[in-house]
Formats: C-alpha cells, sequence, structure tokens
C-alpha cells in the first residue's frame, strides 16, 4: 500500500520538492524528539542509587571495624610480648578513671615507673607495665590503653606548685643597682 504522500503525487496535486522538505522536517522532529522517561524508570533508579549509597555506608563501617579489631589485636600483641614481671612487695599507686589503683612491685620496677621508664597500660581488665618507647607505639594506635606514665604525670610535683616558685615573676627588677 502506498503512503499518502505517494498518492498525492500520483494525483499531481504535490510536487517532489514539497514532499522533500516534509520528509525532512518529519525527521527532524523525531531527532528532537526526547525519549519519554516513565515514572517507573525513576523510581527504579533511584532506589538503584539509594541502595549503593547504602551499601557503601557499611561497606565503611565494616571496613573502620574491622581496623579497630587490627588496632586492638596490635596493641594486645605489643603488651603481651612486652610486659614486665611485677613480682614484689612495694605498692605502686596510680590513678585510673580518677580511682587510686595499686599494683605491688619491687624497688627497681618502681623506682623505673616512677622516672618514666616504665609505663602502665591496660590489657583485658588488668594491669601491665611496658616500657616507656612501647607505650609511646601504643598511643601512636590507641591511647585508651595508656593508664599512667610518670613523665606526663603533672599532679606529683613533689608537693611543690609552680606558683609557690614564681611568687616574684611579676615584680621588676631593677637595673641600677650599684654593689
Amino acid at each position: 500500500m502506498a503512503s499518502l504522500q505517494d498518492q498525492l503525487l500520483k494525483a499531481g496535486l504535490a510536487d517532489k520538492g514539497t514532499a522533500k522538505k516534509a520528509r525532512a522536517e518529519k525527521r527532524k522532529k523525531q531527532k528532537q524528539k526526547k525519549p519519554v522517561v516513565d515514572e517507573a524508570t525513576l523510581a527504579a533508579q533511584k532506589a538503584a542509587e539509594e541502595k549503593k549509597e547504602r551499601s557503601r555506608e557499611l561497606n565503611q563501617l565494616q571496613q573502620n571495624e574491622r581496623e579497630k579489631r587490627s588496632i586492638a589485636a596490635q596493641v594486645k600483641q605489643l603488651i603481651e610480648t612486652n610486659k614486665q614481671a611485677r613480682k614484689g612487695d612495694m605498692v605502686l599507686n596510680f590513678t585510673h578513671d580518677n580511682v587510686v589503683k595499686r599494683m605491688y612491685v619491687n624497688a627497681d620496677i618502681h623506682r623505673q615507673v616512677t622516672k618514666g621508664r616504665l609505663t602502665v597500660v591496660l590489657l583485658d581488665d588488668a594491669y601491665e607495665l611496658v616500657p616507656t618507647p612501647v607505650a609511646d607505639k601504643i598511643a601512636q594506635r590507641d591511647d585508651s590503653f595508656i593508664v599512667y606514665r610518670a613523665d606526663l604525670d603533672k599532679s606529683g610535683t613533689d608537693g611543690k606548685d609552680e606558683a609557690e616558685d614564681d611568687w616574684y615573676a611579676d615584680y621588676d627588677i631593677p637595673d641600677d643597682l650599684t654593689w
């Protein structure tokens, strides 16, 4: 069956130039026509994007949890391999969460702790002693394991306050004194 255009050309009611123009305009209109996107497709795309975002969030949370467990395992290994024996009859007092705790050690270990060479750390609800360089490595990973370090403790300044030492710091000293 012939198209209407062909029929008009045979009947002599239209010429080839106008038919050509009409075909060109029809092609242009079809090219300009934007594809119709229905609401179901939009909803499906939106749901897929939300699902991807939720998956990314869950993956990030899982990765953070794995990293925390890895750090805790590293810290536990550092403490286990470097903990010091603490047998003795001398009492070592230290504070943890504003509560005074005590540990029995010998005199040499007590001296090392007070000089800042050993640090008290917490491992599985038990207090252990590790060398301060190891405690620095632990603090780099997670400083919540560090309980007491004498070199960072500002409360024990031999009973002297800095304010007592510098009570005269606010006074000017005259420079024209002659002796």
